[in-house]
């Protein structure tokens, strides 16, 4: 085990985790997410493997519930048939079989795209068990604790007041991380971050894009650092389409900045991808008729405002060699370029091990895709898959009227940071976890959803028991 200058930034959050509690743990939680090249140690005997500090925090956590009186019965109920739990706990117990069972059983009868932490990045190799296959699976049960651990918290106590000041709380770290990047480079003082730069991973902090810096924060790169802005901009614009708040109006001006700035072509097409499904999700649940003027004079808002950049980048992209440079790199040649290619390759592959495994997969950690469907068909086959779809169903059909308005509009702007976050993983997530933020986010909505609903139906018995009474 190799000890890093961030190691002792997971010894605190242990620290505080234990001495706040689990009720109030869940903002240190959030609080660390933005920390995702903050190694709490690293494991040279498993290739160079990473233990986060967010790893730490959310193992502490989910030992905190379980370990708390009644905890283990709590969070058994979470795994109830019906629930998202339900489905989590068969595709966790599944992923245990995909990741040590089927490299094994299907070596040799495919090559996989797989990662090696040399100096030859993603390389394709005959199907065999490495390494990745235990880390992976860790992964993958990570987030399952974390998702476990929040929603049996927030079941008890579903208060929108605590989960809301937690975002906002993740908000103003990861912001500020971003911009400390930018400035910290600006002045030739990168070495600023390095003590949260410890993981094992390719730091491409140094990278730029037609001469600017490219914004990665507290991630590893640009993209991991545009996708979870993303979650965070589609929850405070969700909100702020719900419910007036200046807090809310800041966040989401930091967000939408961060986002722009952050250089991810990933970020920006996964953007648009979200905007265009939440102002179609939005008219089919107001009604063409029923639009609320609040929705509609935003949508109107950003629509001009679309239009004018639009033009604006249109013609800048023709007159201004630095900007056509800029948006070639960003979005309109990415396809085209070596990366481009090399990623459509990394999918066909990954289809390829769908089909060749007998519809199985190769296994939770084998390959690597550049979609997350193909990641999960190709790593877990068709039945992984299927649970997989099922927990996400689960999660969007989950109650959002409860009999409190806040609570309400909580549920559904977490909804919409998690419909962000799956569809930037859709697009290019290059295996079946999603992160453990987007699992922080999937606990806390399922929290407060089944907590708001057990809470108005225990209000209405007692009602019912005045009434009769």
């Amino acid at each position: 085990m190799e000890i890093v200058p961030s190691t002792i930034l997971a010894l605190l959050a242990m620290v505080m985790l234990v001495a706040r509690g689990t009720a109030r743990g869940r903002a240190v939680l959030l609080a660390l997410t933005p920390l995702g090249a903050a190694a709490a140690f690293n494991l040279p005997a498993l290739g160079g493997a990473s233990i986060l500090v967010t790893d730490i925090a959310a193992l502490t956590l989910f030992t905190l519930v379980l370990l708390a009186p009644g905890g283990l019965s709590r969070m058994a109920g979470t795994m109830r048939p019906g629930q998202p739990g339900f489905y989590l706990l068969f595709l966790a117990l599944f992923s245990v079989v995909a990741a040590l069972a089927f490299p094994r059983l299907f070596q040799g009868q495919t090559d996989v795209f797989s990662l090696s932490r040399g100096d030859r990045g993603i390389i394709s190799l005959p199907l065999r068990p490495t390494n990745g296959n235990l880390t992976q699976l860790f992964r993958m049960m990570l987030g399952a604790f974390t998702f476990f651990a929040l929603v049996t918290i927030t079941v008890r106590r579903p208060d929108p007041g605590p989960v809301l000041a937690a975002v906002t709380l993740a908000t103003g770290v990861h912001v500020a991380l971003g911009w400390a990047d930018v400035l910290s480079a600006a002045a030739g003082l990168e070495v600023l971050l390095d003590p949260i730069r410890t993981a094992n991973y390719s730091i491409l902090s140094e990278s730029r894009m037609a001469g600017i810096k490219r914004m990665v924060g507290g991630f590893p790169e640009a993209s991991a650092y545009g996708g979870y802005t993303l979650g965070l901009f589609a929850f405070w614009l969700q909100y702020l389409v719900l419910r007036r708040s200046r807090l809310a109006g800041w966040c989401f001006a930091f967000s939408t900045l961060a986002l722009l700035r952050s250089t991810s072509s990933s970020a920006y097409v996964a953007a648009a991808a979200f905007g265009i499904t939440f102002l179609g999700l939005s008219a089919m649940r107001s009604g063409l008729r029923a639009i609320p003027r609040r929705s509609a004079g935003l949508a109107s808002v950003a629509l001009v405002v679309v239009w004018l950049g639009t033009l604006t980048l249109f013609g800048a992209y023709e007159l201004v060699n630095p900007v056509t440079d800029y948006l070639d790199g960003v979005l309109f040649t990415k396809l085209e370029s070596d990366s481009g290619i090399e990623r459509m390759s990394w999918n066909d592959q990954a289809f390829r091990n769908f089909v060749e495994t007998s519809l199985m997969g190769a296994g939770l950690g084998s390959m690597r895709a550049s979609n997350w469907l193909l990641a999960c068909l190709g790593s877990f086959g068709l039945i992984g898959t299927t649970l997989y779809l099922a927990f996400l169903g689960k999660l969007a059909s989950a109650p959002a009227r409860t009999g409190l308005a806040e609570r309400d509009v909580v549920i559904r702007s977490l909804k919409a940071g998690a419909l962000a976050l799956f569809l930037s993983a859709l697009l290019t997530g290059s295996t079946p976890d999603l992160g453990l933020f987007f699992f922080a986010i999937a606990g806390l909505l399922a929290g407060l959803s089944r907590g708001g609903m057990l809470e108005s139906q225990a209000l209405a018995r007692t009602r019912t028991e005045a009434i009769v009474t």
